[in-house]
């Protein structure tokens, strides 16, 4: 085996003869690492035993000729995660999951695992038999064709894999698992590329699905080179904040299903469970209305959901007015406090102002402007906004009320949750009605169209 020293850029894979302090194809600084880079001769070749000895040449069709039938997925006991997916598993397909530390993924896939019915090999490279076995009975097991291998060997584990021939094989992790034909560490660039290759290899010739946990780095972003994510045909990001309960599966790349569905869990003693109807958990339970909360309309992914916006304005005492904004983004609460004053003439320039998102989502829809804009005045004010009345609208720099997207599944939803009240955009108003069941459509064109309506 030829052996040569390299310098890979961890982020798009570009290669070097020596160090570079910025990668000359993706921009990036402090990037390239250095590996070593081993060519394998044909004898070494023959060391993947997992591989079978037919070849077979491959000859250009005609797209027309091309003859293909629906695929039959399988089928998995977890709705959120068959619904991420696009309808379920793709044979011979390899799907990568990706999440911070301690988010849930090894949880999630083991409890997969436990509550399928189909034969499972489930490898882990971070876990013995023993952790695993005491997570799985903290879960529950109802799978008895669930098989354990602990692992860091790719050859041995594809070996086992083709020995037991199991309709799913699970990775936990991708950075644990390396071959013996690099010399590089495990983890490193050229074992993650290296070990996918074999792996998508593997799930290709056998039409076994697989599934791999990857650790992301401080960006935030997939650990490994670029190329990973382009080897997969699936890839999706697990979310959420330790310090609450709630998990969301975020589908980022899917080349058999849309990319704009996700799954929402909750983390419990016993593991993950399915959260079939978010908004009535998100949606505060207080019978009483309060100052500063109102509730928005949102769409993540293709479902509509009902959150709780609350904020609180006070007078600064000490030093300069504070801005704190969780789960949203600051820089737009800056511009929406902004707008305030300029265009409706409310002064924030001596109050600190603190907004919230309840149950510890992120949200970056702009429709919530307006649930936002009317809890920041209800605050101000000190007059509560009544709990049965929905937002939906973007607000613009002139005062203006924009209309948003979709905006029937957002007052359907409002309507199926008994909402009485409904103040959207007057110019989504085209083609509705305007009632919807119970609820009443209620337009505004301008910052000052709001005030005049709920605060006057």
């Amino acid at each position: 085996m030829k052996v040569k020293k390299v310098f890979i850029c961890s982020n798009c894979g570009a290669n070097a003869a020596k160090w570079e302090g910025k990668c000359p194809s993706c921009n990036e600084w402090n990037t390239y690492i250095e590996e070593s880079i081993s060519k394998s001769t044909p004898q070494e070749e023959k060391k993947k035993l997992w591989r079978t000895e037919k070849s077979h040449s491959v000859a250009p069709v005609l797209i027309q000729d091309v003859k293909y039938s629906k695929t039959q997925r399988l089928s998995l006991p977890d709705g959120e995660f068959m619904r991420t997916l696009g309808g379920g598993l793709v044979p011979g397909s390899i799907t990568l999951i990706g999440g911070e530390p301690g988010i849930g993924k090894s949880t999630l896939l083991l409890q997969l695992a436990l509550n399928s019915q189909l034969s499972i090999l489930y490898v882990s490279g971070e876990e013995s038999p023993q952790q695993i076995k005491m997570r799985a009975e903290r879960i529950g097991i109802s799978n008895k064709a669930c098989l354990i291998l602990a692992e860091t060997d790719l050859n041995k584990v594809l070996q086992q894999a083709k020995k037991v021939c199991p309709d799913l094989l699970v990775i936990d992790s991708i950075q644990t698992i390396s071959s013996p034909l690099l010399d590089s560490i495990a983890g490193s660039v050229s074992q993650v590329r290296e070990c996918t290759s074999d792996l998508q290899g593997f799930a290709k010739e056998s039409n076994v699905p697989v599934v791999i946990i990857g650790h992301i780095n401080k960006e935030g972003s997939i650990a490994g080179p670029k190329i990973l994510e382009h080897i997969v045909d699936t890839v999706l990001q697990f979310e959420g904040d330790r310090n609450h309960i709630y998990r969301i599966l975020r589908t980022k790349k899917n080349r058999f299903g849309s990319t704009d569905e996700l799954g929402i869990y909750a983390m419990e003693a016993t593991g993950l469970r399915e959260v079939d109807n978010p908004s009535e958990l998100l949606l505060s339970q207080s019978d009483e209305d309060l100052s500063g909360s109102t509730v928005a309309t949102t769409i993540e992914g293709m479902r509509p959901m009902l959150i709780e916006t609350q904020a609180l304005v006070s007078q600064a005492i000490y030093g300069n007015p504070q801005r704190s904004a969780t789960g949203f983004d600051l820089r737009r609460l800056s511009m929406l406090l902004a707008v305030l004053e300029k265009r409706a003439g409310l002064f924030f320039g001596q109050n600190d102002v603190f907004l919230n998102i309840a149950g510890g989502l992120k949200v970056q829809d702009t429709a919530i402007d307006l649930a936002i804009v009317a809890a920041l005045i209800s605050s101000l004010h000190n007059i509560p906004v009544s709990n049965k009345i929905g937002f939906a609208g973007e607000v613009g720099l002139t005062g203006e009320i924009r209309a948003v997207n979709r905006i029937e599944q957002r007052i359907e939803e409002a309507a199926r949750l008994g909402f009485e009240q409904m103040i959207i955009s007057k110019y989504n108003m085209k083609g509705l009605k305007k009632t919807y069941g119970g609820l009443k459509i209620m337009p505004v064109g301008k910052t000052e169209d709001l005030i005049e309506l709920l605060f006057t």
